[in-house]
């Protein structure tokens, strides 16, 4: 078996004066091409780019769901398209509340808000950054509807335990897979666990056509309402002809064009190729990093295979004697770019001030002033999710790709011990 050994450079930090650990650019590489060339030339001698009357995003959407196991796509614009579509599916409304992760993207709680419910978020487990089947459930009332699972990172929830907990308190799960396509949970991709489940083409995504989304289904009626809700609750036939009522209820204009779905067709043959090489990058980072000194790396849920959307991992303040913000900012000296999430959602502006400004009017702020929710006005404290406070204070972010060499990843590893053994040898003098 191949042995790996980490270099750093020696002697004094970059930030420092020193030399890079990482002197070397990333690789890169390009993500479109001729597969994409190819299908986007057949879209366009359609002559049409609606999808009702074109091929190209049954064709995607009839590809994923077989390549998943399931029986129904609906494609959106977006990933946030995908969740409100989903909410709308299983029934979310006025004076509802719907659980979702306190670590994730806007694009989890807007849906929730455009459908007048109230967001309720979860904490989060300190080393998967997963919302937990007890985290979600110390937030249930009586008025919650819904989970929203947020699958983060590459990585996957507890789904046996989350979904136990749902069947016990008859709630729909909804499952956000924006970050973790083609991450597998016990042989099943996520996303095809709970009622169904909602994915992200965004372009910074693991599969993209520029931006868009959608959501899979086994079940015939969610299926059915999620495409009258991505179409304006148009009912049509596969010839583009409208059937049945139309406007059976209220619902927004999330189409699909046909030259996304030729995209999303052609990327679809590449994500499982992608995601193994991220995963692999993972792994080995992981292995390479787990004795450096202060350093937490992610823990993967038992059962999943990740594909790394990123990588977040964690230092110890009191081994390494230095902040976050200082590691991180040694880390990039080195050649190694670091980031980190800046805030919990349930701190943002709209839900400390409530200037949420879509419902407001003389201090009336919809959904948590409205009479048909009645709960009163929940307050988003910071004691109220101290994991994912623990996480916001010392998690460092490494983004991942899927063009990265083995020895990017090597020497990745190299710089993050280089620092991490800086640091705690002078924390010890």
């Amino acid at each position: 078996m191949r042995q790996t050994k980490t270099r750093c450079a020696a002697g004094k930090l970059a930030i420092d004066g020193g030399p890079k650990a990482k002197a070397t650019p990333y690789r890169k590489g390009m993500r479109f091409g001729r597969d994409e060339l190819k299908e986007l030339k057949e879209a366009l001698a359609q002559n049409t780019l609606f999808y009702a009357h074109g091929q190209k995003v049954r064709q995607f959407c009839e590809t994923l769901a077989s390549k998943y196991g399931r029986k129904y796509a609906v494609a959106t614009t977006s990933g946030t398209a995908a969740i409100h579509v989903a909410l709308g599916a299983v029934g979310v409304g006025v004076g509802d509340e719907v659980v979702t992760s306190v670590l994730t993207d806007a694009g989890s709680f807007i849906p929730i808000l455009y459908q007048n419910a109230v967001p309720v978020f979860a904490d989060i487990d300190p080393r998967t950054y997963m919302m937990t089947p007890e985290t979600i459930e110390a937030k249930l009332t009586p008025r919650t509807k819904a989970i929203l699972v947020v699958h983060l990172a590459g990585n996957a929830a507890d789904m046996d335990g989350i979904l136990k907990l749902a069947r016990r308190r008859k709630l729909m799960v909804v499952e956000d897979c924006a970050q973790s396509w083609n991450c597998f949970y016990k042989g099943r991709p996520v996303g095809t666990l709970g009622h169904i489940g909602c994915y992200s083409l965004n372009d910074y995504k693991h599969l993209s056509v520029g931006d868009g989304g959608v959501v899979l289904t086994d079940n015939a009626r969610l299926a059915k309402r999620a495409a009258l809700f991505a179409d304006k609750c148009y009912s049509r036939n596969m010839w583009g002809q409208r059937t049945g009522r139309l406007c059976q209820f209220l619902a927004p204009n999330y189409r699909m064009s046909e030259l996304s779905g030729a995209v999303g067709l052609a990327q679809l043959r590449k994500v499982d190729g992608i995601c193994r090489t991220r995963n692999a990058h993972g792994t080995l980072l992981t292995k390479l990093i787990a004795d450096a000194p202060g350093i937490l790396p992610p823990a993967i849920t038992p059962g999943c295979e990740s594909s790394n959307w990123y990588y977040l991992f964690r230092m110890d303040p009191k081994v390494l004697g230095v902040s976050r913000d200082r590691f991180a900012e040694a880390l990039k000296a080195e050649g190694v770019p670091a980031g980190f999430y800046l805030r919990r959602v349930d701190q943002y502006e709209m839900f400390q001030k409530m200037t949420i400004r879509t419902s407001r009017k003389k201090g009336f702020v919809c959904p948590y002033d409205c009479p048909a929710y009645g709960g009163g006005r929940i307050a988003y404290r910071v004691d109220d999710c101290p994991n994912a406070e623990l996480v916001l204070k010392t998690g460092v972010i490494v983004q991942m790709s899927e063009f990265y060499s083995r020895q990017d990843m090597v020497e990745t590893a190299g710089a993050i011990r280089k620092v991490a053994e800086a640091f705690a040898a002078r924390r010890r003098t």
